[in-house]
């Protein structure tokens, strides 16, 4: 191999944590580090968009827009690079082209360079407008092919996708194995036929789930690709990428110069290191040798287990991996990539879980089936659309023509009092529910840091006894809210705190109660204080129980402002949606089976849901 040069995009700050942290970086995680990436040399750093939007607002109680404000403050002269799901933005759907536009507006705005580009089916009609406004804002604009393996995955089909987004405008192509099964042959034999047929930088974006990542890697060098993604060691390898550390010792070797500065590369990947030991975040499996099989990204994997777990049924797993090829040939051989990882795991759950397969059906798989998320990449058979669809047919135009502007409408009905920029409208317009959360929150920040508080010591702590480091940490969390009294006894670790107007609220290793009537300032919720249950009037043996299918969130209705879809007393036609469970990043809508009386809901707005809970008692009307 000839000696040349190779650039390197970063990783650490989104893909990797994504894949191995479950994205629960935070910023307090790398802030005081985050200068030193900027010395380093790399081309890019990969450090926004993909799940970090989401995450960010729904369970770290940190604004997306001002982490990214926050990185470019101290990144001055590397690249800061984003990945954007193309029409579904950051989301899990199509979204209205004025929210697309102001997405990128504003992303631009805050200091994105890089706007990575992708869409889940490779259907060119969802980057179109995207791609559009990047290169209208005079920003590098990188066109996706999502990879996977099927019948219809040839290295002629890839070909003529990246023509397709070349005539659009882009600058650069990138190869998205977001499972890690790209081989090295293959790899060499896609590289070399993108480099001689559109004659644009490539990159290449692999996962070390299989194994293949490093020695593809070097094969696609060898065929001529310009960039590799990479991640500091603490977050690289297994469902990650591969680490710079090792990538840069294989260089020394083929002549390869990718001239970064590997002492600042050890500073920034031994502060990682004690991060991970902080979190206590372990790495059972580095090589998962069935993903060849079933193509599973890992953060997929993990997610189909924990919700199986919580369903009590993740001894379902291995026919869930087993299912989901077969789901996914049913929909037409779609890439397992956001959403559509989604799409296809929740029904191969539904499928095993109920013992017949489409029993029940997603409005998430219906929509796909529909084409509301773009053409599948191959035909879906007429007997599925069929029994998924009814008598209703599948569109054939860019799906997002079918959606009216959407922000006008949202800054009338969002409350002015919630709102701190412009960019919350955008936040609001595509996650309304966590959104509306996530601004409540954020309007009673000290009411908030309570409940974390509350929440964190509650409990049993490890090794309460002896843990001085915990209970230092515990006194200083107190210390920063108006108590007017704090006493510890080390001996049987108990600890007394006095609130105004003066409750006491004392914390044993087991649990904490209130020991006064008066209402505590910190939040009842979170200390675990005992209310009397309120009875029910209704003898639910009598009527028959609507439950719910899966772990998730309870939603009575579409979205925030709009009616609840049924009220107590409400007669309902077979078919009528009644409420949606939100799991796996998927609405999904539970519906009459037969036209009923609604003789009582039985969860509150909002509420988390158990599989097989309880959700309405009905009563049927012949």
């Amino acid at each position: 191999m000839e000696k040349r040069e190779i650039k390197i995009t970063d990783t650490t700050l989104r893909d990797a944590h994504q894949s191995l942290w479950a994205t629960r970086m935070r910023i307090e995680d790398f802030s005081e580090i985050l200068p030193k990436f900027d010395e380093v040399g790399y081309y890019s750093l990969e450090m926004w968009g993909g799940a970090t939007f989401d995450v960010c607002i729904r369970y770290l109680f940190e604004d997306p827009w001002e982490r990214l404000s926050f990185i470019r403050k101290n990144i001055k002269k590397t690249k800061l690079q984003m990945l954007l799901r193309g029409q579904n933005i950051v989301g899990y759907k199509n979204y209205p082209d004025d929210l697309l536009i102001a997405f990128i507006e504003k992303a631009s705005e805050r200091g994105i360079d890089i706007f990575r580009v992708f869409d889940a089916l490779n259907d060119t009609r969802n980057l179109a407008k995207a791609i559009q406004t990047i290169k209208k804002l005079n920003k590098h604009c990188q066109g996706t092919i999502c990879y996977t393996i099927s019948p219809v995955h040839t290295i002629e089909y890839y070909v003529k996708k990246a023509k397709e987004q070349k005539e659009l405008g882009i600058d650069s192509i990138c190869i998205k194995d977001m499972a890690g099964i790209i081989s090295p042959k293959i790899a060499y034999e896609l590289v070399k036929a993108l480099k001689e047929e559109i004659k644009l930088p490539v990159q290449l974006h692999t996962h070390s789930s299989s194994g293949m990542a490093v020695a593809s890697y070097l094969k696609a060098i060898e065929a001529g690709v310009d960039i590799i993604d990479t991640a500091h060691a603490p977050l690289a390898f297994g469902t990650s990428q591969p680490a710079i550390e090792t990538m840069l010792y294989i260089f020394e070797d083929y002549q390869i110069e990718a001239n970064l500065n590997k002492k600042i590369i050890e500073e920034i990947s031994e502060h990682f290191e004690k991060i991970r030991k902080e979190k206590d975040i372990k790495y059972e499996k580095l090589v998962d040798e069935e993903v060849l099989i079933h193509q599973i990204p890992g953060g997929m994997a993990s997610n189909l287990y924990s919700q199986l777990k919580e369903m009590k049924a993740e001894e379902k797993l291995p026919e869930v991996l087993k299912e989901v090829p077969l789901v996914r040939k049913d929909l037409g051989y779609p890439p397992l990539v956001t959403p559509t990882s989604q799409i296809v795991g929740v029904q191969a759950v539904f499928n095993v879980l109920n013992g017949e397969r489409y029993k029940i059906v997603p409005k998430e798989v219906k929509d796909y089936v529909k084409g509301l998320y773009g053409a599948p990449p191959a035909p879906i058979e007429e007997k599925l659309i069929k029994k998924i669809l009814g008598n209703e047919k599948p569109i054939t135009h860019r799906p997002a023509d079918l959606l009216p502007p959407i922000l006008d409408k949202v800054k009338k009905e969002l409350p002015k009092e919630l709102i701190e920029k412009e960019e919350d409208y955008i936040t609001y317009a595509l996650f309304p529910e966590i959104a509306l959360k996530f601004f409540e929150k954020r309007k009673n920040k000290e009411k908030f840091e309570e409940e974390k508080m509350a929440e964190k010591f509650s409990g049993e702590s490890k090794n309460s006894k002896k843990d001085i480091k915990y209970l230092e940490e515990l006194l200083n969390l107190l210390s920063k809210f108006k108590f007017s009294e704090i006493k510890l006894d080390l001996g049987e670790l108990k600890i007394e705190v006095k609130t105004h107007p003066s409750p006491i609220i004392s914390q044993s290793s087991q649990q904490l109660i209130t020991e006064e009537k008066e209402e505590p300032s910190l939040p009842t919720e979170k200390l675990l204080i005992q209310k009397e249950e309120k009875l029910t009037t209704v003898e639910e043996k009598e009527y028959e129980k609507i439950t719910s299918p899966m772990v998730g969130t309870f939603y009575r209705r579409p979205k925030p402002d709009a009616p609840p879809f049924c009220e107590k007393g409400d007669i309902v036609e077979k078919g009528a949606t009644l409420c949606i469970i939100e799991a796996m990043k998927l609405m999904n809508e539970i519906k009459a089976e037969k036209k009923c009386k609604i003789i009582e809901i039985l969860v509150e707005e909002g509420s988390p849901v158990e599989y097989g809970q309880p959700l309405f008692l009905i009563e049927e009307i012949s």
